[in-house]
């Protein structure tokens, strides 16, 4: 058995595998974020992300992102402060306003996922086909971890 598996029926949150889960995705985030020169925040990243996908409201992108509606409307204001999301009026509600991401919103994103891809692909290149499947196999659970 692995030094961090619990065993069945344990708690998990009394082993070392919470702790060393987080603690490993803390470490690749933020290097990634200062060794990818990444222009853009990683909260704004993912509000940018939203708003490309079609989301338009500040109270939809909070709840996905699991964040307040004041942080989202911070984030959301800077974004339109640097000239990469519009707001407008919805032509329906005159009460709601709609969010679009802008071509200058779009190219920064684009630039973001590149250096961000070509960050990601320089570490798992120096991975061996067993590490890098490993990694592959564990997706699934770790997007499911991401998504509570």
């Amino acid at each position: 058995m692995s030094p961090h598996r619990a065993p069945a029926g344990s708690a998990v949150s009394s082993g070392h595998l919470s702790t060393d889960l987080r603690l490993a995705c803390l470490r690749i985030a933020r290097r990634n974020r200062f060794e990818s020169v990444i222009a853009v925040a990683p909260h704004q990243t993912s509000v940018l992300v939203r708003i490309e996908q079609g989301m338009s409201s500040a109270r939809a992108i909070a709840h996905i992102e699991k964040t307040s509606h004041a942080t989202t409307s911070r984030t959301i204001a800077t974004l339109v402060a640097q000239g990469w999301v519009t707001r407008s009026m919805n032509p329906d509600d005159g009460r709601r306003v709609d969010l679009t991401i802008t071509e200058a919103g779009r190219r920064v994103l684009a630039e973001t996922r590149v250096a961000g891809e070509e960050w990601m692909s320089q570490r798992l290149r120096q991975l061996t086909p067993e590490e890098l499947d490993q990694i592959e196999a564990a997706l699934p659970a770790l997007e499911k971890v991401a998504a509570l």
